[in-house]
């Protein structure tokens, strides 16, 4: 998993800084992929590894591109590259998360070391690579703060319903199903019985989180024998402590 060493350059048009970008990294290890602003063909895959944003005028002046950029990195914690001048370096950075920010380069811009350094960190990424939790939960407060909790350790991709936790397992498979036990239309229960049939996706470890911690509602939880469950009504240090024992033990099971 993770092997992928793609990244997705995006600028408005293809001029020549932003030719001479794309082929030099071009000629380092990485898959560059070139997008434009449209966000209705903008296709940002989980397999990207990192985002290299060239700002120009009709980039920063395009505000659903930038939240829509913003959206896209902060939910599947995409590390951000950008190249501009000083005032629309600035718009930028106001607009993605500082710390997905990696780093800046005013132009004019040396290509050699922005190639270098982004290749270099991209691999340090793979070696390094965190874990990769996907949540699954229809409250919006659930799902932002689980990701606040866990992202200083792990990936932390999100799903707000059941169908598209589906969508996003078929793209890649998770190290961790963070399972919300109660949802409305499709369920934990039917959720975990779907990959459970499914060769390809029988082994993804599920952990339920359930809102209601009566001893009847766990033994139905426990009954459909998931790796664990958390309650909600837990302490963060809790969840994330519980979460870090289960990929140490995860571990230790592979030694």
């Amino acid at each position: 998993m993770f092997e992928d060493h793609t990244v997705m350059l995006i600028g408005a048009g293809m001029n020549y800084l932003l030719t001479a970008i794309k082929d030099r990294l071009n000629e380092t290890s990485l898959t560059v992929r070139v997008s434009g602003i449209d966000i209705d063909t903008m296709k940002i895959d989980d397999d990207i590894r990192a985002i290299i944003i060239y700002t120009d005028i009709d980039l920063i002046n395009n505000q659903k591109v930038l939240v829509y950029l913003k959206d896209m990195v902060t939910e599947r914690d995409i590390p951000v590259f950008t190249v501009g001048s000083e005032e629309e370096l600035e718009i930028v950075r106001n607009a993605i998360p500082e710390h997905l920010l990696i780093e800046e380069y005013k132009r004019p811009v040396n290509i050699k070391e922005l190639s270098e350094n982004i290749e270099k960190y991209v691999l340090q990424m793979n070696v390094t690579e965190k874990k990769r939790i996907l949540v699954v939960d229809d409250s919006s407060v659930m799902l932002h703060n689980l990701k606040g909790w866990l992202e200083d350790k792990y990936q932390v991709a999100l799903a707000n319903s059941g169908i598209t936790a589906i969508k996003s397992i078929t793209k890649m498979k998770p190290d961790l199903l963070l399972l919300d036990y109660e949802m409305p239309i499709v369920d934990g229960k039917q959720i975990m019985q779907m990959l459970r049939s499914e060769i390809e996706f029988a082994d993804i470890p599920i952990i339920f989180l359930t809102g209601k911690g009566d001893r009847a509602t766990v033994m139905e939880v426990m009954a459909l024998r998931p790796d664990g469950y958390l309650l909600k009504s837990m302490r963060p240090d809790e969840i994330v402590q519980a979460i870090d024992d289960f990929f140490a033990k995860q571990k230790d099971t592979f030694i």
